[in-house]
């Protein structure tokens, strides 16, 4: 598949989207920090009347303030472990009984993982978690590739599913991901069935991550630093931001609502 330039995205497709859902990190921020132009996309994007979404591997605890601080209709967390809508309501994938189970098994996980692999950290923000556990690989400390490659071996021998990200190696037990719970929670809330869903709104990311997103929507989108990650992606995004992080967020809500006018 080949990932076309943003400026190539059309007119009619603009003006027929009813909104968009956008990752965090690398992708509306940039060296760690939240971009001034992204945050004021996100602004003229909810302005203009499109629903935003935020997606992440971020902490549950997170999205617990930044639905209610930012101008989104709600924060998906721990990649679609947990969704917080604007007026604080909390959905999970899973029932709580369930959840209490797989807490169990992520503990006993991360006191083996870290007694066998010295290098193996968990997140800060691992106490604001809900449903997963994150390994910190690339926030406060990198890890080698090879590094990478051992915990995710020992994540998986304990039966747990994993995702990488810029920033964290994430170990969980749900069957959930980005888009899953993207597709529930717009089912739930605004009525949209999967194909109107996959043909009004669009998906904004920066890494394998964000694969699920990127495999869901026909219209998705990568920031540029996605770039580094397109040999890994199957699919890549259909599009690609000029500009890096929340720089390319921007760029790509600008273009757009310049199509909508």
């Amino acid at each position: 598949m080949t990932v076309r330039p943003l400026a190539t995205f059309d007119r009619d497709r603009a003006r027929a989207l009813r909104g968009l859902f956008t990752d965090i990190d690398d992708t509306l921020t940039l060296d760690g920090r939240l971009v001034p132009a992204a945050y004021r996309a996100l602004c003229d994007a909810a302005d203009a009347g499109l629903r935003v979404v935020a997606v992440t591997g971020r902490p549950g605890g997170w999205a617990e303030v930044l639905a209610a601080l930012w101008p989104v209709a709600a924060v998906i967390a721990e990649n679609g472990g947990v969704v917080v809508l604007r007026d604080g309501e909390r959905r999970f994938w899973d029932p709580e009984e369930v959840r209490a189970d797989q807490q169990r098994r992520l503990v006993a996980l991360a006191d083996d993982v870290r007694a066998r692999l010295p290098f193996a950290r968990l997140a800060d923000d691992q106490p604001l978690r809900r449903v997963d556990l994150a390994f910190d690989v690339g926030e406060r400390r990198r890890l080698a590739t090879a590094e990478v490659a051992a915990l995710l071996e020992a994540i998986h021998a304990h039966g747990a599913r994993s995702l990488v990200s810029t920033v964290h190696a994430h170990a969980f037990f749900g069957d959930h991901d980005k888009a899953a719970m993207i597709a529930r929670f717009a089912r739930e809330q605004w009525s949209e069935e999967e194909a109107s869903l996959r043909a009004r709104y669009l998906f904004v990311g920066d890494s394998p991550n964000d694969q699920a997103g990127f495999s869901f929507f026909p219209l998705s989108v990568g920031v540029a630093n996605v770039e580094r990650f397109v040999g890994q992606l199957a699919p890549p995004p259909a599009f690609v931001t000029r500009a890096a992080g929340g720089h390319g967020f921007a760029e790509l809500v600008d273009l757009l609502l310049a199509l909508r006018a």
